[in-house]
């Protein structure tokens, strides 16, 4: 059971009460009284002392632990709202951020958020030898990931996730958007043959109207992938939406939902054109 989070009084006398209360361990109480801080006691089924385990919350911070940002009206959708990606992804959207830095905060906002959309693979045990003894530790189970950028601009996701999965296979899509219909038009396509036993991470820094998205998976699809994340930095309603009507298998993770498309089919604030910006041809 949890024991409440409450304020602590900074006398010896009220500390030993609430260790007693929660079965704190007394060599705990000093810790206590040198933290005053809230804290959350997780006595163990057990009822050890020397088993319970302490979170502890700042006067600032929420205490809980909350699931990754989604909501019923878009239920493929998940938005990682980690605070350091929020930071990066507000200098990204200045239109006054260098093409230097916006390529480095691409590459550290896309590692970042596969760190968050692998946090599900399968692991699988593993011998291992270290220098002292032997053990069993855990790795991916499987094939290997195998990152596919929207070329040109989702090129800029590739290397930070290679960072973090440095076994990954990369392959290609070529696809662009014509600018009068909106719709995408397929000119490259190359994956690993053994597209049926891999999970797929498909990048590109937007999904705007949702057409080069859906062509791209539908692309992956026949050639037999079965398992694929979309990966974007922002994202508007209507391709979200159009990308779960068309593949509502695929789980989309974003770093920010943003508010429409206008006219020209550009997200809104959006960041502009990240091709553009990415190799500094705007």
């Amino acid at each position: 059971m949890l024991a409440a989070a409450r304020p602590l009084e900074h006398d010896r006398q009220a500390d030993a009460v609430l260790c007693h209360q929660c079965r704190l361990p007394t060599a705990a109480t000093a810790l206590v009284e040198e933290i005053s801080e809230r804290i959350l006691v997780i006595p163990r089924v057990s009822r050890e002392p020397k088993d319970d385990g302490l979170v502890f919350f700042h006067s600032r911070e929420i205490s809980s632990f909350p699931a990754m940002d989604t909501t019923p009206a878009y239920p493929t959708l998940r938005i990682v709202s980690h605070p350091l990606i929020q930071h990066k992804l507000t200098i990204l959207r200045d239109r006054g951020t260098p093409t230097k830095i916006f390529k480095e905060l691409v590459d550290e906002i896309a590692m970042l958020m596969a760190y968050e959309a692998t946090n599900d693979l399968a692991l699988e045990a593993a011998p291992v030898d270290t220098p002292l003894e032997r053990t069993v530790g855990q790795r991916v189970s499987g094939k290997k990931l195998t990152l596919v950028p929207i070329l040109r601009a989702g090129l800029g996701m590739v290397e930070g996730i290679y960072r973090l999965v440095p076994g990954a296979r990369v392959g290609h899509i070529g696809l662009y958007r014509n600018h009068d219909t909106l719709e995408p038009v397929d000119y490259y396509f190359k994956v690993p043959g053994d597209a049926a036993e891999r999970d797929f991470f498909l990048l590109d820094p937007m999904l705007a109207t949702g057409g080069s998205a859906v062509a791209a998976v539908s692309s992956l699809k026949r050639a037999g992938a079965t398992r694929i994340r979309f990966l974007c930095l922002v994202a508007a309603p209507e391709g979200v939406r159009r990308l779960a009507g068309n593949h509502p298998d695929v789980t989309v993770y974003c770093a920010a939902l943003d508010r429409a498309l206008n006219d020209q089919g550009y997200i809104m604030p959006g960041l502009g054109d990240a091709g553009d910006r990415l190799f500094g041809t705007r």
